[in-house]
């Protein structure tokens, strides 16, 4: 239900009506009581004129009228009071009609907030929470409705007091915000959105903050830029790869036939191992050579329908010495529906889970364990690989980087790793994304269960 502060004063308009209606009722009460005496006074006064004198029943009959003529007047007063009476019950019915219509509405409002997938929070202008939903409370992770809170006091993570501060200043031009915090062991990114709550008279009374979970979002606009960047550097590639191929080779003859050549003549210790140098670092160019033409080529994909959960044990068996002697626990759970056969590459798929399961070892070097699951998805229908370590995390400062070619936090390794794991996911059509936090990271594959080979690029670079 969505919480909102409640007004001290709301009931005084029912409290009001109740007090007219009683004073109405009382005031009947009491003029009927002066009818019966006067219809009392009446009686007497009748008694008395038949033993007057003669010359006194003109005062006594006089007398009689002023009874009559105050009786006539108390009967008026009543009937006005029974109007009253009346009138007030009408108001109070439709008092009782408007409140409960008023709340309906609020209900149906509360109902409308609280089932909204972004958190909704209004504040005082001091910045006091008057109201809030529930997706709101699960942002700010409070334990209580929230409602009397200060928005500095709700959340250590998110600077939403700042931020309804910035936003009232008149040179402010940012219309919304991102926000990160970690929320159930998971990095989150918030979009923030401050607009000012006026009254009937348009004055600003508070304000109104909306955060919406952004964090898919953001990395759809995150593999979007990364897929760009592909386009752009697998060019880069291809045309790197065809100007130094025919160079690197020719210099790679000459250099064997120049060794050659000095294995005839006595040539120096110095000599041969500048010979090793120069063979060593042609050897290092080639492959970095190969891994750009790797990057570039989208190759020829060798389609299977492929056993998900036996091509998952093979790669488990392989590295589980590895995880062993590193004290690395390997724990599997699979989908209870059954998981139909994925038209892959398996050759290509082996490549990406192997890699996975090796970083997610290196991500553990004083042990730990891999978390392996496996789920059937029907919207769409694909299925979910999650791989999971309780390593230390990625920092956040790194995250957007891991998938660009090139870029690693090892001390060995090339960095072409992810970024060839993530091309291809791609070229089948699916997706790899990852979330991380100081304990641990995981890296989700998701793959439709069939493959539109007319989407599917297939060119090779030579």
């Amino acid at each position: 239900m969505f919480r909102i502060r409640q007004d001290p004063t709301r009931k005084t308009p029912a409290l009001a009506i109740i007090g007219l209606l009683v004073l109405s009722l009382s005031a009947l009460g009491v003029s009927a009581w002066i009818m019966v005496d006067f219809q009392r006074e009446q009686i007497i006064v009748q008694e008395l004129i038949k033993n007057l004198p003669p010359n006194m029943t003109a005062s006594a009959e006089e007398l009689m009228g002023e009874l009559r003529w105050q009786f006539r007047l108390t009967i008026l007063i009543v009937i006005n009071v029974i109007l009253t009476a009346l009138a007030v019950v009408i108001l109070w019915r439709a008092y009782r009609s408007s409140l409960e219509s008023l709340r309906d509405i609020k209900a149906q409002a509360s109902d409308i907030l609280s089932s909204m997938d972004q958190a909704v929070i209004t504040t005082d202008m001091q910045g006091e929470i008057t109201s809030i939903n529930e997706r709101g409370r699960q942002f700010l992770q409070l334990e209580d409705d929230g409602i009397g809170h200060r928005l500095n006091e709700a959340s250590s993570q998110i600077a939403l007091e700042e931020y309804r501060q910035e936003m009232q200043l008149p040179e402010s031009i940012e219309e919304t915000r991102d926000f990160t915090l970690m929320l159930e062991g998971t990095l989150r990114t918030l979009r923030g959105f401050c607009q000012p709550m006026k009254n009937r008279e348009f004055q600003v009374i508070g304000h109104i903050i909306q955060l919406r979970d952004v964090t898919e979002r953001v990395l759809i606009d995150e593999r979007l830029r990364r897929m760009e960047r592909y386009m752009g550097l697998g060019n880069l590639a291809a045309g790197l790869h065809h100007e130094i191929k025919n160079p690197l080779a020719a210099l790679s003859l000459h250099v064997q036939l120049l060794e050659e050549q000095l294995d005839q003549s006595d040539a120096s210790d110095d000599i041969q191992e500048m010979l090793g140098v120069i063979k060593t670092e042609v050897m290092r160019v080639g492959g970095v050579l190969e891994n750009f033409r790797d990057f570039a080529s989208v190759g020829h994909l060798h389609y299977d329908d492929v056993e998900v959960q036996e091509l998952l044990d093979r790669q488990l068996k392989l590295i589980r010495p590895q995880a062993e002697q590193q004290g690395v626990t390997l724990k599997t759970e699979f989908s209870t529906e059954p998981i139909p056969t994925v038209e892959m590459d398996r050759i290509r798929l082996e490549q990406v889970l192997l890699n996975l399961l090796l970083n997610a070892i290196e991500a553990m070097p004083e042990g730990g364990t891999i978390s392996v699951e496996v789920t059937r998805m029907t919207e769409p229908d694909s299925v979910r690989i999650e791989i999971s370590d309780t390593g230390s995390g990625i920092p956040v400062d790194l995250q957007d980087r891991i998938f660009d070619p090139y870029f690693t936090t090892k001390s060995q390794g090339t960095g072409m790793g992810l970024a060839l794991c993530e091309k291809i996911i791609r070229q089948h059509n699916g997706a790899l994304d990852f979330r991380s936090s100081p304990r641990g990271t995981t890296f989700r594959i998701s793959l439709p269960l069939k493959m539109n080979h007319l989407e599917t690029t297939r060119t090779e670079y030579d």
